[in-house]
Parts: structure tokens; C-alpha cells; sequence
């Protein structure tokens, strides 16, 4: 019999971005999961979306995508992303989900679903500069914005 605090997680390497054509507009996410030697690349899109709800998109579906609890290492290039679920969520969720100035959070409900996303693991928010010819950021950005422009 193992102890919970004694199990080692897996660890996950999850690289997102998100886009829109036009903000709002036609969006797409995209997501690398790398796991040792497997990956595995998933996209999606919004005929009608803003870059934000992309961002955040991306991060919940790789992160749903995760089939057991696993420590993660998640890059993103969306200060967006990484201030709200490490910063600002607190704030809002003790607020009944509105703002330090009593108005109601944007994206509300991709929030939530976030925040459940996060809670099996252990992750890790790495943020890196968009557009700066990091690898699994470019191949993200490109998975999103093909994904974009297929509902364009």
C-alpha cells in the first residue's frame, strides 16, 4: 500500500497559446503536451472569442486532458494566464467572483473551469515571451492560429 504523500507524480510539460483574428473575433488555442519522448498536440477554435478566452482555453484543455493527477510544468505567453490563476483568482473567488472594485470578472466561467482544471495537480506557471523563437511557443501559436483561421 502507498502513501499519497509518498507517490510520485509524473511530470507533464504543457506549452498554450491562443489567438484571434480580430479581438473579438474568429479565436483558436493551442496546446503541446510532452510527456519524456510522447507528445501530443490538441487545438480547438471560437467562431467568436477574444484572444483572453483563447489564452485560457488553451491551459484548460490541456489541462483536462491530463488523465491522472500529474505535476506540470505549463509555459504560456499570457501574463493574463499566469497573474489571474496565481494572483487575482484568490481575490475574486473570496469577492463572489467580482473585482476588487465590486465588478463582475471577465471570463468568468473559463476561470472557474480553470480553477477545477488546476486542482488535481501540481503545476508550475512558466511564463515566456511570445514571438521570441521559443519552439514549443511558436508551434502553439501556429496550432492556434490555424485553428483561428479555420473558422475565420
Amino acid at each position: 500500500m502507498t502513501d499519497a504523500a509518498t507517490t510520485v507524480l509524473k511530470h507533464v510539460e504543457i506549452f498554450t497559446d491562443g489567438a484571434c483574428k480580430g479581438n473579438p473575433g474568429p479565436g483558436g488555442w493551442g496546446a503541446i503536451l510532452r510527456m519524456g519522448e510522447n507528445e501530443r498536440e490538441l487545438t480547438g477554435s471560437d467562431r467568436a472569442t477574444t484572444n483572453n478566452r483563447m489564452e485560457l482555453m488553451g491551459a484548460i484543455r490541456a489541462l483536462q486532458a491530463l488523465k491522472a493527477p500529474c505535476r506540470v510544468s505549463l509555459h504560456t505567453d499570457s501574463k493574463y494566464v499566469i497573474d489571474g490563476i496565481t494572483k487575482w483568482v484568490f481575490g475574486w473567488q473570496k469577492n463572489g467572483w467580482r473585482t476588487a472594485d465590486r465588478k463582475p470578472v471577465k471570463n468568468d466561467d473559463l476561470w472557474r473551469e480553470l480553477v477545477t482544471a488546476v486542482r488535481p495537480h501540481k503545476v508550475e506557471w512558466i511564463w515566456v515571451r511570445g514571438h521570441d523563437g521559443h519552439p514549443e511557443n511558436e508551434r502553439a501559436d501556429k496550432l492556434a492560429s490555424d485553428a483561428a483561421l479555420a473558422v475565420a
